[in-house]
């Protein structure tokens, strides 16, 4: 069953991030919506550079994903991108092959906080509504001052909002 979700609004994209970096060429350049019920999405497609294997993107980079859901989950919950944070501990479910050159669904969601602590849960999906891969994010909440040793503009780093046009996002999940 497909269910479409409604885009609250965009989130900025950075320079050089793996996962969001417009700089970076080896990256994903995701771009990640704030959903109607507090979750972020993000629709986006592995490269065959990001295999371990033949037909396999790598469990690590699948990981990556699952982490960087984290931050983004929490601004989609705030609806703001002054929060920020590390990941404490990830735990990651393999459910089946992540395929590459695929289009993907991932999406985040704050299931805990506390003044100290977010954690969350993400899914990954392919295009049939298979869960393909989920876990678990707890990240510590820190500003950029305590997470780098030198001074950071966020507003500079996180430099790149790519307006378009996309109001839904379809939602399929296998089994529901």
């Amino acid at each position: 069953m497909e269910d479409r979700m409604r885009v609250v609004s965009k989130q900025r994209n950075s320079r050089m991030c793996f996962i969001c970096g417009m700089d970076n060429p080896i990256g994903l350049r995701a771009q990640f919506y704030n959903m109607e019920d507090g979750s972020v999405m993000t629709p986006f497609v592995f490269k065959e550079e990001h295999q371990s294997f033949p037909e396999r993107v790598h469990g690590g980079l699948t990981a990556t994903m699952i982490d960087e859901l984290g931050l983004r989950a929490m601004w989609a919950k705030d609806g703001s991108e002054d929060s920020f944070g590390v990941t404490m501990s990830l735990s990651v479910k393999y459910r089946k092959p992540v395929p590459y050159n695929e289009k993907l669904l991932a999406r985040g969601i704050v299931v805990k906080e506390t003044s100290k602590f977010v954690t969350i849960v993400s899914e990954l999906y392919d295009q049939a509504g298979e869960l393909l891969a989920n876990g678990e994010a707890v990240y510590i909440k820190l500003s950029p001052e305590q997470i780098v040793s030198g001074a950071v503009d966020t507003h500079d780093e996180m430099c790149y909002l790519i307006e378009d046009d996309v109001k839904e996002i379809p939602f399929q999940k296998k089994g529901r």
